[in-house]
């Protein structure tokens, strides 16, 4: 493909934006109809350049990075974490979680409740104050165009469906998880024999190793939290391969 470079007018602020890891949305107009307009050219040219640009229907753009830094992995996680947990903290109010994320917003005092609700679940995002919620959490939800804030008020923005994909997916098995686990529960084992009887032998298969792409119980000592956050790493793993 040709690429004209005179019509790629915002190459470099795209490029930049892109390459920090920024989500370009409807929310920045000039850049947004940019990359919309000339979007098989910009695709083509920063694939020469080794980045692969994707453009989600819902209306943004982002780069796929070719390598994931420990950092940038652990920032993934616990942005899926906090998506995962207002998912949660919106549902138990009565709130449509999808409603608030989807173009919703939430305030800056809704946050010291949230981290004192889960707040099992924050220490393993090494998140423990309202500082560190707002510092690693917040901050970096508006700096990379999930959200925007404006005088304590969080907006969300299109690209968090991408965290918000995992955490529904998640959702999807651990109730698939639990509905297996109480099909279990509703077996009946058989009547102990008397003791003059002989003894019993087991009806129980050996645990065979489970098949590729079953989804791998909970172990007995793995407490809800760690099984949640271990969930949100696999899945957010497989999305970024995905992508």
């Amino acid at each position: 493909m040709q690429i004209n470079l005179t019509e790629l007018t915002q190459l470099g602020p795209i490029f930049r934006e892109l390459f920090k890891g920024f989500h370009i949305s409807r929310r920045d107009p000039e850049l947004y109809s940019q990359l919309s307009n000339q979007q098989d050219q910009y695709r083509t040219l920063f694939r020469s350049l080794g980045f692969e640009l994707v453009c989600d229907t819902r209306g943004f753009y982002y780069f796929v990075p070719e390598q994931i830094g420990a950092q940038v992995n652990k920032t993934a996680q616990r942005l899926a974490l906090f998506t995962f947990i207002l998912v949660e903290h919106l549902a138990d109010q009565g709130r449509d979680p999808l409603a608030v994320l989807d173009g919703g917003s939430i305030g800056r005092d809704e946050l010291p409740p949230l981290l004192e609700k889960y707040r099992d679940l924050f220490l393993q995002a090494e998140v423990t104050t309202q500082e560190e919620l707002e510092e690693k959490v917040m901050r970096r939800l508006t700096q990379l165009g999930f959200a925007a804030e404006d005088n304590g008020v969080y907006r969300f923005l299109p690209p968090i469906h991408r965290f918000l994909d995992v955490c529904l997916s998640v959702q999807q098995d651990r109730d698939l998880a639990a509905s297996m686990h109480a099909a279990d529960l509703a077996f009946v084992a058989p009547a102990l024999a008397e003791e003059e009887e002989e003894p019993i032998v087991s009806l129980e298969e050996p645990h065979a190793a489970p098949a590729p792409g079953a989804i791998a119980p909970v172990e007995e000592d793995e407490s809800e939290a760690d099984a949640l956050a271990r969930a949100i790493a696999e899945e957010q793993a497989d999305m970024e391969a995905q992508a």
